[in-house]
């Protein structure tokens, strides 16, 4: 699998539908009257999309990580207003478990990205095979794992693996 661009990020995907879920649920009557709730969860679900995104094209797998860390930090948000939501009526414990446990798998997922940045799958930094680079990188790549194929500043592509570790980007278990 290539990953050429944030939308084809696990995490962002599963992030969307959680987004979505959470309008749906603040359009419903009593919720939609509480102006300021509403706001503040559907604005925490939206950041966290908007911080895998804007992370996605940061020049270096330290800022990757730290744009997503304001993602995790927003599906807390989420959590929390979640709990007021129910502790309100606005929504049913029903609702309140999935989208509780939506949040709970974006930040597995992003705990698995994070992971694979932070350590590279041999001894040199994966830096090269994962951010934007000026040329395409030398270095041999594992073939067998998904590749990221993103613009460089000079308006090519950079290839490298994405990389998967235990419990890596996809929030699954490696095998083998």
């Amino acid at each position: 699998m290539t990953i050429k661009r944030f939308e084809d990020l696990e995490c962002w995907q599963v992030a969307r539908i959680l987004t979505k879920e959470i309008y749906d649920q603040t359009r419903l009557s009593e919720f939609s009257k509480d102006f300021k709730l509403t706001d503040q969860i559907c604005s925490a679900s939206v950041s966290i999309m908007n911080n895998i995104s804007e992370g996605f094209d940061a020049q270096s797998n330290k800022e990757f990580i730290r744009f997503l860390t304001y993602s995790r930090r927003s599906c807390s948000e989420v959590q929390n207003c979640l709990y007021v939501s129910l502790d309100q009526g606005y929504i049913t414990l029903a609702v309140f478990k999935h989208c509780y446990e939506q949040c709970a798998r974006v930040r597995q997922i992003i705990d698995g990205l994070i992971r694979y940045l932070k350590h590279p799958r041999d001894s040199e930094s994966n830096r090269e095979n994962v951010r934007p680079t000026t040329a395409p990188s030398t270095k041999p790549r594992d073939k067998s794992a998904p590749q990221v194929d993103r613009p460089t500043s000079n308006g090519s592509t950079a290839n490298g693996p994405t990389g998967t570790r235990a419990n890596g980007p996809t929030g699954k278990r490696a095998t083998g």
